[in-house]
């Protein structure tokens, strides 16, 4: 499963988490505005927005997992097993196939409320890309440095939720993720107070109690709750290395260890990577299950201008620093 997130210092970043038990060989895709982005059910657009993030190339398109465009507009599927429900053509939509949804949006839209202006004229059709790559159940975040929106298209249709904490996972539909936080709202970052009764003593025997419940499990509902307290109340410097640093740590607090999630046979989920992006400056960082170093690659410093696709390879053994 996975877990994606917004977070604000100075800059704005945007970034999630891959679980999963198994890599398609993905790679740091930029596609240069010229590239041409051809659909099967709507017009090409051949002049765009550029755009940068992680992708499995099949066939020269870029099927993104995550990705920002250089207006600072985000956007990242995440899995959404048995409620997402696509649907068949409309003539008086743009049918847009869900592995297009991505570059759909960020090839056309500088920002939430533009892309909210797209989403209405939008029917998310059931189009596999290929015979080995079947239709995948997903559902979206999409965010700017100010606004984030959840896209879920399920049996009622397509559902456009408001995303007040800019965080986002799998399972149950969002509107119920949201209400659940209902039941924390006694979480605290403080010291917890005696509310159980004025007539005994209580100790505070260890730092972090106000937390207690605080959910520790990999499910997506429980990952969702610890994601959204940890970013809601994350503290950082305003540098970008203190700011990627914090912003891998919330990532953190909802890590898949292989061994924890086993998916049949010898199958374990893991996080295949987590990955950072500076929305203002197109700066893309990540970090791999077998690679803790942060790697950075900037947009900026390609030819945005060009056609063809630019891939950089996943550096993933470990990169170990010896002070002596």
């Amino acid at each position: 499963m996975c877990t994606a997130i917004t977070y604000t210092t100075k800059d704005h970043y945007f970034g999630r988490n891959l679980d999963l038990e198994y890599s398609y060989k993905e790679t740091v895709t930029i596609t240069p505005r010229n590239y041409p982005f051809k659909f099967r059910k709507v017009d090409d657009i051949n002049k765009h927005y550029a755009i940068i993030g992680m992708a499995y190339v099949a066939d020269n398109y870029p099927l993104y997992y995550d990705a920002v465009n250089e207006k600072g507009l985000g956007m990242a599927g995440l899995n959404f097993p048995n409620n997402a429900e696509y649907k068949e053509e409309q003539n008086n939509k743009d049918n847009i196939a869900p592995f297009e949804f991505i570059p759909w949006v960020l090839s056309q839209c500088a920002n939430v409320e533009e892309a909210k202006k797209l989403l209405s004229t939008i029917n998310i059709v059931k189009l596999d890309f290929s015979e080995q790559l079947p239709v995948s159940p997903l559902h979206w975040i999409i965010a700017d440095p100010l606004n984030s929106i959840t896209v879920e298209c399920v049996k009622d249709g397509l559902k456009i939720y408001d995303n007040p904490v800019g965080v986002l996972t799998n399972n149950p539909p969002f509107d119920m993720q949201i209400f659940n936080l209902n039941n924390y709202m006694h979480l605290s970052i403080e010291p917890p107070l005696n509310n159980f009764s004025k007539k005994l003593n209580f100790d505070t025997y260890s730092r972090g109690m106000g937390a207690l419940g605080l959910p520790g499990d990999l499910s997506s509902s429980s990952r969702f709750i610890k994601a959204t307290f940890t970013k809601m109340n994350s503290l950082s410097g305003s540098t970008e290395s203190e700011s990627i640093s914090q912003f891998f740590h919330i990532l953190g607090s909802v890590y898949q260890q292989r061994g924890c999630v086993h998916m049949g046979e010898d199958k374990y989920e893991i996080t295949i990577y987590s990955s950072c992006c500076n929305m203002d400056k197109g700066i893309y960082y990540y970090t791999t299950y077998e690679n803790n170093q942060i790697t950075a690659i900037d947009m900026h410093k390609e030819n945005l201008d060009a056609v063809d696709l630019i891939n950089y390879e996943l550096i993933k053994g470990q990169q170990i620093l010896y002070q002596n």
